[in-house]
């Protein structure tokens, strides 16, 4: 049994959070929403959700758009685009807040990778940077055309994986007029070097794994995938990092969705580990906020990031008090603090 754990760990730790839902049905839903409060069906007058399909690059891009009550598509509103967290769908975290922005007054957008989710692509679950900043951008296409979404108002929220890839995305993308993110995770510093730098001493091991990885696909051999881990209860109680623990509970029970995984490409490794959030954080000028739980261990990477975001005058670091990682994904109490922090925010610069 403890080398069963230890084995299970040091996947966790290398290759960051190995979660697969364990649904097996379709949430009860009708819109497929996993979160508290969503949205059940749309009401003449109140908070709506539209799921849309678009194209980006030839892949088939799955959304759902939030407008606020009383949306009337000849009037203008200020827009939001949501990146959803590394493994994460639209229907769980990103949802969330879109739901609790439109309840605000924004129209937001919240869309699956593309290779992940209800996306097309193939083969599934690729999970490249440049495709995950793309399917930002594609998302700003789409809602900046959409009935009703003043272009020049766009605001831009990444959570978790989708915070890094949103840092990046704001860098050059000056269609976003803002950008803040919530419990940023610097997805290829943690594939490189290991959640607190864990896998450093793996390095080469797993770059080696992921050249072999891509060598077998080129050839028409399999796909090779990292993160199919899974954990009893017992196993998942002994892992000795809050993401982890809570991660695997929010992802694998609480708040599973039958699309969302943590399962990527071996291959994905080489571009995820050269890649880095928090380089070129000086080209962002815009106005900036990033939050993170006060008790959040993976509040090391927002401090990074936000200390070399030395090119806007605008900045804010804000931490919610006793919040860890996940618990900013759906404890009432936490996402409350964190949007009206939100709102002031947008409301401000946007």
């Amino acid at each position: 049994m403890k080398k069963k754990i230890k084995n299970h760990f040091l996947i966790v730790m290398f290759m960051s959070t190995s979660i697969i839902s364990s649904a097996q049905t379709k949430p009860a839903n009708p819109f497929g929403l996993v979160y508290e409060n969503a949205i059940t069906k749309n009401v003449s007058g109140g908070v709506n959700i539209h799921p849309v399909t678009y194209k980006l690059n030839g892949i088939a891009i799955s959304a759902n758009i939030y407008t606020p009550s009383n949306y009337d598509p000849s009037k203008k509103y200020p827009a939001v685009v949501v990146a959803h967290p590394n493994g994460g769908v639209k229907e769980q975290v990103a949802g969330l807040y879109s739901q609790r922005l439109a309840e605000s007054g924004y129209i937001a957008i919240a869309a699956d990778a593309s290779y992940q989710g209800a996306s097309g692509g193939v083969p599934r679950n690729v999970d490249k940077p440049a495709f995950r900043i793309e399917d930002i951008r594609g998302m700003a296409d789409f809602i900046t055309q959409y009935a009703g979404v003043d272009a020049n108002r766009l605001g831009l929220l990444g959570i978790c994986g989708g915070g890094g890839y949103s840092l990046k995305a704001a860098q050059t993308d000056k269609r976003f007029k803002v950008v803040a993110t919530l419990s940023m995770f610097n997805s290829g510093l943690v594939r490189r070097n290991g959640f607190m730098n864990s896998g450093l001493s793996t390095i080469q091991q797993r770059l080696k794994q992921a050249s072999e990885a891509r060598a077998l696909e080129a050839a028409g051999g399999e796909v090779r995938y990292t993160g199919d881990a899974k954990l009893t209860d017992e196993e998942i109680a002994k892992l000795p990092f809050d993401l982890y623990r809570e991660g695997f509970v929010y992802y694998g029970k609480t708040h599973a969705h039958p699309n969302s995984t943590f399962r990527y490409t071996t291959s994905s490794l080489l571009d995820l580990m050269e890649f880095d959030a928090a380089t070129n954080m000086d080209l962002i000028n815009q106005p900036l906020l990033m939050m993170a739980g006060s008790k959040a261990d993976t509040y090391y990477m927002t401090d990074n990031a936000f200390s070399l975001a030395t090119g806007t005058k605008e900045k804010e670091l804000f931490l919610i008090p006793g919040a860890t990682h996940i618990q900013t994904y759906y404890v009432a109490e936490y996402v409350t603090i964190a949007m009206n922090k939100l709102n002031e925010f947008l409301s401000k610069f946007l």
